[in-house]
């Protein structure tokens, strides 16, 4: 039963997650979240995640049999794989940092700050629902192993955990442009709608390609890595030296590291 529980809890929990970072705009009159409480937030989801990407993505995917070359070279080249697609992505395509307060991608006239700030969270969503979803397909494929399926759940409660804030960051300066509270509720909403949809696409593939496991896990931890190193551990280490960031990092990375150990 739990093999189709926890898949369905996961991939729920990183759209309810971002859905509820969005109602901070009910509540909250400020254009954004504290500065402290955002690096405690995505310090703790970046340790999380980034010791995810290697106990519950990695380390599955070198411990997988593979014939026609060494694991190891499997996982360096999807690595690289993975952290170059979203590379491409952010590159390619026209969106908002707001708390860089600049601007990336291609250059798009016509388009609304407003739609590249939402853009700007979608973007990242797509990889972080795929990598949730492969991991869950994979699980599912090896139904003997407890391990795989609970680290794909914390896996996906590592991204949620990221998700409060990121809906926060994305529907409060969209609340601040265009002055609706609902409206920017709905852009938030939907900039996390992406996740489920793209999670199941990961599961699917991961289920019905058994030759892909390795490369899919470890393409999906390149993607996690590049978001980690690119977008998170700078908003937790910008502003000053008050290191609340950094402790939560270690913190979410002895937590995921300590229950991917533990047999349950």
């Amino acid at each position: 039963m739990k093999q189709v529980l926890y898949p369905i809890i996961g991939i729920s929990l990183i759209f309810i997650c971002t859905t509820l970072g969005a109602l901070f705009v009910f509540f909250i009159r400020k254009k954004e979240i504290s500065p402290k409480l955002n690096k405690i937030f995505t310090g703790f989801a970046a340790g999380v995640m980034f010791s995810a990407s290697f106990f519950s993505l990695i380390k599955p995917a070198l411990e997988a049999e593979v014939t026609y070359m060494p694991s190891w070279l499997v996982v360096v080249i999807s690595i690289v794989l993975g952290a170059g697609f979203l590379w491409g992505i952010d590159k390619l395509t026209p969106h908002f940092h707001v708390q860089e307060n600049k601007e990336e991608g291609l250059s798009v006239k016509r388009m609304s700050k407003t739609s590249k700030m939402f853009l700007a969270v979608t973007i990242h969503n797509v990889p972080e629902g795929l990598s949730v979803g492969i991991a869950f397909g994979v699980a599912l494929s090896q139904p003997d192993n407890a391990a795989l399926l609970l680290g794909a759940l914390l896996l996906a409660i590592g991204i949620g955990i990221q998700n409060i804030p990121e809906g926060a960051v994305v529907s409060l300066p969209i609340k601040g442009e265009t002055g609706s509270s609902g409206k920017a509720f709905l852009f938030g909403m939907l900039s996390g709608a992406v996740e489920p949809i793209a999670a199941v696409i990961g599961l699917f593939l991961a289920m019905q390609i058994q030759g892909i496991m390795p490369w899919a896990l470890a393409f999906a931890a390149g993607c996690m890595i590049y978001v980690v190193a690119e977008e998170m551990i700078p908003e937790m280490t910008s502003e000053g030296h008050d290191h609340f960031g950094v402790w939560s990092f270690i913190i979410g990375f002895v937590i995921m590291l300590a229950l991917d150990c533990i047999q349950f």
